[in-house]
């Protein structure tokens, strides 16, 4: 599905991942977080190369490193929303009363610091993705990995959502990649990237998303399915953090 990938991103910094529907957003986000393995290649975060790890170390340093924000939530329904943010502090080690005074502020943070006590089940759907960011960011993770972190939200909802989180990911210093076959979310990105056909091409953030876009409406209005387009190929931003993968 992803032939001879070639990416270095940034501490700090906001990436868009384009691609359609099957195109390998998400294949690629399990290569960055060690959940998958390249067939060759490395991935390789801060200097550590997780690829050339067993499934035990990588399931770890998952845990400590990397957050994620999934398009259903996947919040624990046993769990209040103060519990839900907890627990990966507590998966990770860290000090009890430490644990629970960074949930609350991260709760606080997005909103929600009178809700802690709530069930899944009584929030509603933007409440819970604030909630998913709000435990994302508490272990205060190297890396966020968001996969359509507002296709089940609604436009309005979707829009504060996404700014909370970008503006959270923003101030608390961290890199994020976002999948998504949203091109408006290009907006609030450092950089844009596109998968197609197995392959990662770069774009300027907000030119050629918005070029983009209107070229595939244009198509969509006459009836073709063909667009043409130039791009160029990715170029490295830091050696802080680099991936560079194959899986086929």
């Amino acid at each position: 599905m992803l032939d001879q990938l070639d990416l270095s991103v940034a501490e700090g910094q906001m990436y868009v991942l384009l691609g359609r529907s099957g195109s390998g957003k998400s294949t690629m986000l399990n290569l960055l977080s060690g959940i998958d393995m390249p067939d060759t290649g490395q991935v390789i975060i801060d200097g550590t190369d997780i690829s050339k790890m067993n499934e035990k170390d990588r399931t770890k340093y998952r845990r400590d490193n990397i957050g994620f924000v999934f398009q259903s939530f996947n919040l624990i329904s046993t769990l209040t929303a103060f519990e839900n943010v907890l627990l990966p502090l507590s998966l990770k080690g860290d000090d009890p009363t430490e644990s629970e005074q960074k949930a609350q502020f991260f709760l606080d943070q997005v909103g929600l610091g009178e809700r802690g006590g709530s069930y899944p089940d009584r929030l509603s759907g933007g409440e819970q993705q604030r909630v998913a960011i709000a435990r994302a960011l508490a272990h205060e993770p190297k890396f966020i990995l968001a996969d359509e972190p507002t296709g089940n939200l609604d436009y309005k909802t979707g829009s504060m959502v996404l700014n909370m989180l970008s503006d959270l990911v923003r101030e608390n210093g961290r890199t994020m990649i976002i999948a998504t076959h949203d091109r408006e979310m290009g907006q609030i990105a450092d950089q844009v990237l596109e998968l197609r056909e197995g392959s990662l091409h770069a774009m300027d953030a907000l030119m050629d998303v918005a070029e983009k876009s209107e070229r595939d409406q244009f198509s969509q209005s006459v009836g073709s399915s063909q667009t043409t387009e130039v791009t160029k190929p990715a170029q490295a931003t830091s050696e802080t953090e680099a991936t560079k993968a194959s899986n086929e």
